[in-house]
């Protein structure tokens, strides 16, 4: 982190049903919450700000597959992380700040960058960064290749500095992830690690 540029770490989407055992399960989502713990702990306050971005399905609608029908996994996906349900919570290992801001996303519709949830006052992810004058944000989560992804790229379009933590990130598909971090360092991401 720059001296003088105020910085956010956004996390995204460190819930049960992302990491081991869960329903949307992405390999490395537990050594990712775990990570990102040891981040938050190390930079003792280093952050202007520490948000939380979570998926919140109410009623997704197709983002989920039918009953009976096989997710394509880039289009439609099993039913994870229901608003209230055991799978929506935080992992485990995810030790969030106590003043860690929430921004929920996904309710009703597929949502994948953070920039498209709202907290529970209402405020957008945008709102919140601009209200602390953040100039730059760090992305850490799951997964790498869609909600990472997005978020870092609506932080660009949104005029941050942005910078992935790739290290504290896990993806679906390892594969993806190469061509994932350089697609967004062509868009301007920066990417640590």
């Amino acid at each position: 982190m720059e001296a003088g540029i105020k910085t956010a770490l956004l996390v995204a989407d460190v819930q049960r049903d992302f990491c081991e055992g869960g329903s949307l399960a992405v390999p490395g989502g537990d050594a990712a919450a775990a990570a990102i713990s040891d981040l938050i702990q190390a930079s003792h306050g280093a952050y202007a700000l520490v948000v939380a971005t979570r998926d919140w399905h109410v009623d997704p609608g197709p983002h989920f597959a039918a009953p009976g029908q096989q997710p394509d996994y880039w289009e439609s996906w099993p039913a994870h992380c229901v608003a209230d349900s055991p799978g929506a919570e935080w992992h485990p290992d995810l030790l969030l700040p106590d003043d860690v801001l929430v921004v929920s996303k996904g309710q009703r519709a597929a949502a994948y960058s953070g920039f498209e949830g709202r907290c529970d006052d209402g405020r957008s992810l945008a709102e919140l960064l601009q209200s602390a004058d953040v100039d730059a944000v760090d992305v850490v989560g799951i997964a790498t290749s869609f909600c990472v992804k997005a978020t870092a790229l609506d932080a660009v379009r949104a005029g941050l500095q942005t910078r992935v933590l790739a290290p504290l990130t896990a993806d679906i598909d390892a594969a993806r992830t190469p061509a994932t971090l350089e697609a967004l360092r062509r868009r301007g991401v920066t990417i640590a690690g």
